[in-house]
C-alpha cells in the first residue's frame, strides 16, 4: 500500500441547489392530469450551483477551490501552482510524491502539461488511461459529501449558503474515512486488473 500513500488524488465536480436527474412519478386518476397536486415545476439547470475542486493524499486534506466560472486551462493552472503545488511541497517535502488528475480538456492543456514538466523534479504525474474505469477515490469523497449536504435542509436559498455548507463538510471530512479509501486501493487495483477492466466484486 505504500505507493498509494504517496498519491495526491484530483478533481472536479459541480454540487447543484437541486437535483434535476431523477424521475418523478405520480399515481393519478382519469381527469388529474392537470390537477396542481399531480404535477411538479421543474427548476431550470438545478436552480445554479457550484464547481469544486480538490485534493487530498493519505497525509492530509488538501485544499479546495470554488471554481466561479468554468474550468478552462488558464484557470486550472492558477489553481495547480497556487494551491496543488505547496501541497505537494509540504505532504511530500522529499520530492517523492505523485499527483494524480484525469483527462479533462484542461488537465491535458499544452500550458499546464508544460507546467508540470517544469516541476518533475518536485513530484511525478501520474499518467491516467482514457476510458478506463474511474477508480479515483476523490469520486467516494464527493459521494459522501452529497450525501451530507442532502441530510441538510434543502433547498439552499442561494449559491453562498450551498458554498458555505459545502466548505464546511470539508473541513470535517474524517481523517479515517479517506484514509480507507486510500489503502482500498491495494485491493481495487489488482481486482480491476484480473477482470482486465470489467466489472469487480471489490
Amino acid at each position: 500500500m505504500g505507493e498509494w500513500k504517496r498519491v495526491a488524488w484530483s478533481d472536479e465536480y459541480r454540487f447543484l441547489i437541486y437535483h434535476v436527474d431523477g424521475r418523478v412519478r405520480v399515481r393519478r386518476l382519469p381527469g388529474e392530469k392537470l390537477l396542481p397536486s399531480c404535477t411538479e415545476s421543474h427548476t431550470q439547470a438545478g436552480g445554479g450551483g457550484i464547481m469544486i475542486w480538490g485534493t487530498f493524499s493519505w497525509a492530509a486534506l488538501g485544499p479546495v477551490v470554488v471554481v466561479e466560472q468554468t474550468m478552462k486551462a488558464a484557470n486550472y493552472l492558477n489553481i495547480i501552482a497556487d494551491q496543488m503545488h505547496p501541497y505537494m511541497a509540504f505532504v511530500f517535502p522529499t520530492g517523492n510524491g505523485n499527483f494524480q488528475q484525469d483527462n479533462a480538456p484542461c488537465h491535458k492543456a499544452w500550458i499546464v502539461l508544460e507546467w508540470f514538466e517544469e516541476h518533475t523534479d518536485e513530484f511525478h504525474l501520474i499518467s491516467w488511461p482514457p476510458n478506463s474505469p474511474d477508480l479515483n477515490p476523490k469520486e467516494h469523497i464527493w459521494d459522501v459529501m452529497e450525501q451530507q449536504l442532502g441530510a441538510q435542509t434543502p433547498p439552499y436559498p442561494n449559491i453562498s449558503t450551498l458554498r458555505d455548507s459545502y466548505l464546511d463538510i470539508w473541513y470535517n471530512l474524517s481523517l479515517v474515512m479517506y484514509q480507507k479509501l486510500v489503502a482500498s486501493m491495494s485491493r481495487l487495483v489488482p481486482s480491476l486488473l484480473k477482470a482486465k477492466g470489467g466489472v469487480t466484486r471489490s
